[in-house]
């Protein structure tokens, strides 16, 4: 191993660097924004900064090592078989480590000079979204990085984003406005962004990168010209047969690739062609109401208490991959909604195919993943034995739907299935052994019999000692002397002789076989051609096999990797089984039923649950209340206030019923009696209370920013959840907010919509609105307590029971007594002023009325015009009037 030397100094008395230190000085600043794994024999070291960094992150021993500019160099390192261990634990918190290995066998070094340093460079740079170890990739989620970029397009600027799953190969491109840019990453959930430097100092750019708590990756240019790097690396002559790409999602495509070749230093991943996300139409969710409803994470960000974590009983790695992907876009397509529950339903009716798939899906490999690391050349023996272990499996599961009659969904994929190269598959298994190691370069995993010059290899690899010992009986046959071979360092391989004896291999007819070597004081040694060659063939036995073994693997892994496409859609069968299956499970285990999903803007749901708070009361042995809704509109949706104490189950209500229009366009069953839903478009919650200390955001003005979002976005095919708007504000201030957000939904948006509060005022809007409708949570008492029923029936609450509240709550006797005796002032204070005269009084509603009044104006005047019967001076006599009523 190379030692650090101390510096040494040049002619002047200054101080310089030792070769070795300059070389990691040299790749270090080439890589600056990494930690640098510097590969010395059987330890990746760190130096300097990145000693430092590591040692506290990984909680290993910092140590001192050498000088440099005449002060200590720092120094750490890790095993580098245990360096996937150290590897995951740096990517887990936003590291990035570049790779820095012995290109050059340190023999070449020394010829140079015995001080000549091993050449070395970066063969890699780990990054959060481009791992591909199995060690370091959580099997359930995509680990996929993504790339944005910007174009001109209609006169305004584009955004593109480009999502690589190196680990998967799948690769997808959208196209969206900056207002869209955001919900649009979410919904992706990217391990790390990648964007050109100037983009990421941009502060609104900057802003939603950090609101999505993933690393950022800035490139120090753009990716040039789009189009001629997407064909040279997919090797075409035209991008035709991509799909009709944006000049955004060209940009974003081009960044990616550029990344990736950046990141693998000429490693090729299998990714398949850029797809277009906006051929598939799907929820628009944004990152707020994502977090809110805990799709895929809680509040904090663990997985347990999620809906995806009640909903995934997948069995195989792929299919809770593309189960996530499903409840991160839902569809907006009631066809392909229909087609995936036509297929859920199959399973439903068919539990013994069910069974049967799911026992053989679970004994399925992760075949992506595999093919990918082989494409990357970082795949072993384990990762071939996948493949084949796959292509059986496909067949096997293709037969059990053999004369089933089966809907279109499942029948395309069992006629995928049997497309599986049983050649391949059979190849493989006569090739590699039951249970093949991790690394290839460990050798050993090639069957016996599979071919003959590694079991020749392997025989004198092996075998020496038996060799050795049959030719030496051979020859004391042949010659009747009394020989025996030995071995020096000198020599290699020898026959030794008594002198006495040996004289006679000097004579005819030996002396042409045997070769004299050496005379010792009582023996004599010799050596044969045969010897010679079997010296050579020991020597290089085990380097002969290894080379071998390799030669196959690599052939092998070509064979895969021709086949790489037809793989790749084998593994998109799998898991869409898996989540059909899955699902069904799901339905038949929780008692969920079938939505009807179609096109209109009904919403109707009868005897609705939360799934998650349902699973966790079954567990409990208890039973969950259920609740009807009922927002339909013919022409725009109905609003629900809901009023009713703190912890009757107002936030689960409201909750309850987006999880099943999600589920619902999953293509999931849902936890209700019935669901008929016409689709939704876009998916709004404000519920909860945070504030975004980190970026100086209040709660309130968090609260406020979302409920922005939800304004300026909402359509009549939108559902919306609200949730105590205003509350975080004077009380006044709140009832304002509160009660002017409600008229622009149900005057603007005209979204089907959710409103939970405490603004008992509004129940009296119902009275001026004609769609909206009051509910509230149903409260008994009992011997003298409280009881919430958590029963949603119609109508506005009488009070708050927050005193209540305060008592369950362990507020002390003293303070809950004061607070009653307070209650019962400002109420009978309160019913000496109604609610609908201080509502009659407000001048918000006057105001409101005031400012509409123009628009509606404006609108009388504008349809009363026709351009087309009016000269230029009647046209510019117009403009002023309408002028003059704006």
């Amino acid at each position: 191993m190379e030692k650090v030397a101390e510096q040494g100094q040049d002619q002047t008395g200054a101080a310089r660097a030792t070769p070795m230190i300059a070389q990691f000085i040299e790749i270090k600043s080439v890589n600056a924004d990494c930690l640098l794994f510097y590969r010395m024999g059987d330890f990746y070291e760190l130096f300097f900064e990145d000693a430092e960094i590591a040692s506290r992150a990984l909680g290993i021993m910092l140590t001192k090592r050498g000088k440099h500019l005449g002060e200590d160099i720092p120094m750490c390192g890790v095993p580098v078989e245990r360096a996937n261990d150290y590897l995951q634990k740096l990517i887990a918190l936003g590291f990035r480590v570049a790779v820095c290995e012995q290109i050059e066998d340190p023999a070449e070094a020394k010829k140079r000079g015995a001080k000549s340093v091993v050449k070395r460079d970066v063969v890699r740079l780990v990054t959060p979204g481009t791992i591909t170890e199995d060690a370091l990739l959580d099997p359930a989620r995509a680990n996929a990085f993504a790339a944005v970029a910007r174009a001109r397009g209609d006169g305004a600027w584009r955004y593109g984003v480009a999502s690589v799953d190196i680990s998967t190969g799948v690769f997808t491109v959208a196209d969206c406005a900056q207002s869209e840019l955001s919900s649009t990453l979410a919904r992706l959930e990217p391990r790390e962004i990648v964007a050109a430097e100037t983009l990421c100092r941009e502060e609104a750019l900057a802003t939603i990168f950090s609101g999505l708590g993933a690393p950022v990756a800035p490139l120090g240019r753009d990716a040039g010209d789009a189009a001629r790097r997407l064909v040279d690396f997919y090797g075409v002559s035209t991008l035709e047969g991509f799909g009709a790409l944006s000049e955004a999602e060209l940009a974003a495509a081009a960044t990616a690739i550029l990344y990736v070749e950046r990141t693998q230093k000429g490693g090729r991943p299998a990714l398949s062609r850029p797809m277009s996300l906006r051929e598939s139409a799907t929820l628009d969710i944004d990152a707020a109401t994502r977090a809110n409803l805990e799709l895929s994470r809680t509040l904090s960000g663990a997985r347990e208490g999620s809906l995806l974590s009640v909903v995934d009983l997948t069995v195989t790695s792929a299919g809770a991959r593309l189960l996530a992907e499903r409840l991160a876009a839902p569809s907006t397509d009631p066809s392909l909604i229909d087609a995936r529950l036509d297929a859920v339903a199959f399973f439903l009716e068919k539990p013994e195919i069910r069974a049967s798939l799911r026992a053989k899906l679970a004994r399925a490999p992760d075949l992506a993943r595999a093919v990918s690391r082989l494409a990357l050349q970082r795949g072993g023996p384990r990762d071939v034995a996948s493949v084949g272990a796959a292509l059986s499996a496909a067949r096997d599961i293709a037969a059990i739907f053999s004369g089933a009659e089966a809907p279109a969904e499942i029948a395309r994929e069992a006629a995928t299935l049997a497309t599986a190269d049983a050649a391949l598959a059979h190849e493989i298994a006569t090739s590699l052994k039951d249970s093949p190691p991790l690394d290839k370069r460990n050798g050993d995993f090639i069957r016996e019999g599979r071919d003959a010059e590694l079991d020749e290899a392997r025989s004198l690899r092996d075998e020496s000692r038996v060799v050795i010992a049959s030719l030496q009986a051979r020859y004391s046959e042949q010659t009747g002397a009394k020989l025996r071979i030995k071995h020096n360092n000198f020599l290699g391989f020898f026959l030794e002789a008594p002198a006495a004896q040996g004289e006679k291999l000097l004579r005819p007819p030996f002396d042409s076989m045997f070769t004299h070597r050496q005379t010792m004081a009582d023996a004599m040694r010799f050596s044969t051609q045969e010897l010679v060659e079997l010296q050579s063939k020991i020597a290089s036995a085990a380097d002969r096999a290894l080379a071998r073994e390799l030669a196959i693997f690599d052939a092998l892994a070509g064979e895969i990797l021709a086949g790489a496409k037809e793989l790749q859609a084998l593994a998109q069968s799998f898991s869409r089984l898996d989540v059909a299956s899955a699902l069904a499970e799901v339905a038949e285990k929780r008692g969920w039923t079938r939505p009807h999903v179609d096109h209109s803007l009904e919403f109707v749901i009868i005897g609705g649950r939360h799934p998650v708070v349902e699973a966790s009361l079954q567990a409990q042995g208890k039973a969950f209340a259920a609740n009807d809704c009922e927002l339909s509109g013919d022409k725009a949706g109905r609003i629900a206030i809901v009023t009713g104490p703190n912890m009757a189950g107002k936030s689960t209500f409201l909750r309850q019923n987006a999880l099943i229009a999600l589920l619902a366009q999953a293509g999931s069953y849902v936890p209700a009696q019935e669901a008929r839903l016409g689709v939704v478009d876009r998916l709004f919650s404000r519920v909860g209370a945070s504030d975004d200390l980190a970026r100086g955001r209040s709660t309130f003005m968090v609260e406020m920013v979302e409920t922005a979002a939800i304004l300026n976005c909402a359509t009549p095919r939108s559902l919306v959840i609200l949730d105590e708007i205003g509350r975080g504000t004077a009380t006044f201030d709140g009832l304002s907010i509160a009660w002017a957000t409600m008229e622009h939904l149900h005057e603007v948006n005209c979204s089907r919509a959710i409103f939970a509060t405490h603004f008992h005022e509004l129940t009296q809007l119902t009275k001026r609105m004609a769609r909206l409708v009051n509910l509230t949570m149903k409260v008994t008492d009992h011997a003298g307590e409280v009881v919430f029923l958590h029963e949603v029936v119609k109508g506005a609450a009488d009070r708050s029971y927050g005193v209540h509240v305060a008592q369950l709550a362990g507020l002390p006797a003293s303070v809950v007594t004061r607070a009653h005796a307070i209650l019962a002032e400002l109420e009978a204070a309160d019913r000496r002023a109604p609610v609908e005269a201080l509502i009659d009084d407000l001048p918000l509603f006057k105001h409101v009325a005031e400012t509409m009044q123009p628009k509606d104006a404006l609108r009388e005047a504008l349809a009363k015009i026709d351009p087309d019967e009016m000269s230029p001076r009647d046209a510019l006599a117009a403009l002023y009037e309408l002028k003059r009523k704006s």
